[in-house]
């Protein structure tokens, strides 16, 4: 931390003088910020096909297909699907629909399927959607899972098979496997495959000058489930970073995000922070110190931000701030995506194929999603051309992926405004426009 910032944990009458010309400085920024750009993501909420208009089309059809998957399912494909579903005798509906953030289901494949249980109002009930992005499947049962639904479905995106097939042949192998009863044995075994196919490779450490770090290269298999959890790995002596690879396709449904909405976001909870400060006391705030250097980290961040990962950098540094206020310090915001917002516990979780554990702070959600072996939603960003997990980028090129947005943080005194006041989110992004430039 630079001389000129605070290094003690109550601040003197400069440092609140600091803090009230700061929140002076920002009040007419973050006052345009809140006043400008596109209209907010729940502005859009109710577009797509409505779960009556699907509902209503299951009762007479198993298989519905929304007409931008219709290359992908045809009509000779969907009544073969058709034709499979009604051999096999159980209540099995296939829904097949783009899913968005701000959509009628918010894009979430999990809410799509309650929603629908809830309209077509049937006890027994076997859903299979197509999942928030890619060709992985998600699958849903009603009372018990009883048919292996949830791991026949996710199956189909480990089969070596199935790596070329289309869509209407990855969903005809989740009935397959559905009506065999076979989902949760398919996936343990190829789950296995993967993990003695790459559990020996070796790790790729960055070079002792800071070096671009080494890529595993893993089939899609591998790869879903670093979605669902893989980490950039961050030891306190030793720092490292392990990259895997994320084939486009993955998050080929993720949606360009709103950047003027979550500007004016991240202006609003920057200007609440400083308020917070400014009306702090100093007595019985222990931590004010901390929560004035994360307000003054967020501003900067704020200033220099350039996209997607600065912006959600902004929120991370105003949830450390207002943990620093707080009589006991809390999680920091979900590690795969914090726009979920602040976590609820920490995880331990095991990527496929690698021996070390990492330790995240996760969401409800994504907590969920983790215990069912689903992908959880991740903050897709875009670098080099290609569109990945924000914590693929390499981290010598990325203050965030280095540090999971505080869920990779060493300790106490290893917080997220203490790197920024030590110049690695400015180092970390020339570093990344070096590297464009070198591209170019």
């Amino acid at each position: 931390m630079s001389s000129d910032r605070l290094t003690s944990d109550r601040p003197t009458g400069a440092s609140r003088g600091l803090a009230a010309g700061l929140l002076a400085a920002l009040l007419l920024a973050c006052t345009a910020l809140l006043t400008a750009g596109a209209p907010a993501r729940a502005e859009t909420a109710g577009t797509g096909p409505s779960a009556t208009k699907i509902a209503e089309a299951l009762t007479t059809d198993p298989v519905y297909v929304d007409p931008s998957y219709a290359a992908a399912v045809n009509p000779s494909q969907q009544q073969a699907l058709a034709d499979q579903i009604d051999a096999t005798g159980l209540p099995i509906k296939v829904v097949l629909v783009p899913l968005k953030k701000g959509d009628a289901f918010d894009g979430d494949p999990r809410t799509l399927a309650a929603v629908l249980k809830e309209r077509l109002d049937r006890q027994q009930l076997i859903l299979i959607t197509n999942a928030a992005y890619g060709k992985w499947l998600n699958g849903t049962e009603w009372p018990t899972d009883a048919h292996q639904t949830r791991d026949a479905a996710s199956a189909v995106g480990f089969l070596k098979e199935l790596d070329d097939a289309g869509l209407a042949a990855r969903v005809g192998k989740a009935v397959e496997l559905i009506k065999d009863g076979k989902g949760t044995e398919v996936y343990k075994a190829e789950t296995a495959r993967i993990n003695k196919e790459y559990s020996a490779r070796p790790e790729v450490r960055e070079n002792a000058s800071g070096g671009g770090s080494g890529t595993l290269l893993a089939v899609a298999a591998v790869l879903v489930l670093a979605a669902v959890g893989a980490v950039v790995l961050v030891r306190r002596r030793s720092p490292r970073h392990t990259a895997f690879t994320f084939p486009d396709a993955v998050f080929a449904a993720e949606q360009a995000a709103d950047e003027a909405g979550l500007r004016r976001q991240a202006a609003a909870e920057l200007l609440a922070l400083g308020e917070a400060v400014e009306h702090a006391d100093d007595e019985t705030t222990p931590g004010l110190g901390r929560a004035l250097d994360a307000y003054d980290a967020a501003g900067r961040v704020l200033d220099a931000a350039r996209g997607l990962p600065d912006l959600v950098g902004v929120l991370a540094l105003a949830a450390e701030g207002r943990s620093a206020l707080a009589p006991a310090p809390g999680l920091p915001l979900c590690f795969f995506d914090p726009r979920h917002g602040t976590a609820v516990r920490r995880t331990t979780w095991r990527p496929l194929g690698r021996r070390e554990r990492a330790d995240v702070a996760v969401c409800e959600d994504c907590g969920q999603a983790l215990r069912a072996r689903r992908p959880p939603q991740v903050l897709a960003v875009r670098d080099q051309g290609r569109t990945v997990p924000y914590f693929e980028v390499p981290a010598e090129r990325s203050l965030w992926a280095a540090t999971g947005y505080g869920s990779l943080l060493s300790g106490r005194d290893d917080t997220l405004a203490a790197r920024v006041g030590a110049g690695e989110f400015s180092r970390a992004r020339q570093q990344s426009e070096d590297r464009g430039a070198a591209r170019d």
